[in-house]
């Protein structure tokens, strides 16, 4: 449960890094620094947060933790024996060719705890954990896949257009041990509970036609789109406020507002300069006035804020 301290802190173990290329080897990772994935994962991660306290029903963080690229196999060995889902979210282009998968990881105890709270409980997980999951199990698994789905594309979308389609849920990825995978892993956490943590493997093979976009500089600003900025240009020089004057404010006594009926009257006296006003801000002073026929005032001076030049 994401309030009660997990077994163990997958956080602290040793992530085993991208290895050296060795004469006769493949290069596991042939997309350099990944820079553009990270940045992507962290973007991802801010979009994962209120996926994550609908389904935990309580305020959480979550967060990227740094990606990492191994072999399956080795991945696999360091998961170990523990019940897990194994969700594929086929990764399908714009142009409809055949993508690959990518998948989402989520630990059987993180699992079984949503499951609970979904059925109204409290979270609470029942030890020891089953061998296999139950079919209400999956169906939630498959439910943490699709919501998981929506906001990966998403993220995707400034980079390259892929949809993620959820699949059904499996009992070990269809990957081969000796293939490359990129580990993104998220952080979730409530308060100073200890984290759970949910991963996203994506087979370097399923990346490769995005190679280009992975591989490009990450730009920190990027030049706006001449028309969007007249656009919205246009649309800012068009926006409405109302402005106001206030000509005199009368302080009349207590007795006095009493004893008012229909006829009385209430001296005021106008100031030469009176405050003009938009919204709570001071626009200038004027003086009052007609102009065609209609009351008026005439700008006498203008209200800068400080720093501003006049």
């Amino acid at each position: 449960m994401v309030n009660a301290p997990p077994t163990s802190d997958r956080r602290t173990r040793e992530r085993e890094p991208a290895r050296e290329t060795v004469l006769g080897a493949a290069k596991l990772n042939p997309f350099g620094d990944l820079n553009t994935l990270q940045h992507l994962s962290a973007r991802l991660a801010r979009t994962l947060r209120p996926v994550w306290e609908q389904l935990l029903r309580q305020e959480i963080r979550c967060w990227a933790e740094p990606l990492s690229v191994q072999r399956f196999g080795d991945y696999r060995v360091e998961r170990g024996d523990a019940l897990t889902a194994w969700a594929p979210l086929g990764m399908s282009p714009e142009a409809g060719a055949n993508g690959g998968k990518a998948w989402c990881v989520v630990e059987g105890r993180f699992v079984l705890e949503l499951l609970d709270l979904f059925f109204g409980g409290s979270g609470t997980v029942s030890q020891p954990l089953p061998t296999e999951f139950s079919p209400a199990a999956e169906a939630m698994a498959q439910r943490i896949a699709r919501a998981i789905a929506t906001p990966l594309a998403a993220a995707w979308e400034p980079l390259t257009r892929v949809a993620f389609q959820a699949e059904r849920t499996e009992a070990n990825a269809d990957i081969d041990p000796d293939d490359a995978v990129i580990v993104t892993r998220f952080g979730i956490a409530a308060g100073d509970a200890q984290p759970q943590f949910v991963d996203i493997l994506y087979p370097v093979a399923a990346l490769k036609p995005h190679g280009a976009t992975l591989t490009g500089k990450v730009l920190d600003k990027a030049e706006p789109d001449p028309v969007w900025r007249n656009n919205l240009t246009r649309a800012t020089m068009a926006v409405r406020f109302p402005v106001r004057s206030v000509l005199a404010e009368p302080v009349v006594a207590l007795t006095k507002l009493m004893d008012l009926k229909p006829g009385d009257v209430i001296p005021i006296s106008i100031n030469a300069d009176v405050p003009v006003m938009v919204g709570r801000d001071r626009l200038g002073c004027g003086t009052v006035g007609t102009s065609n026929g209609r009351a008026a005032i005439r700008l006498t001076s203008l209200a800068f804020p400080e720093g501003s030049d006049q």
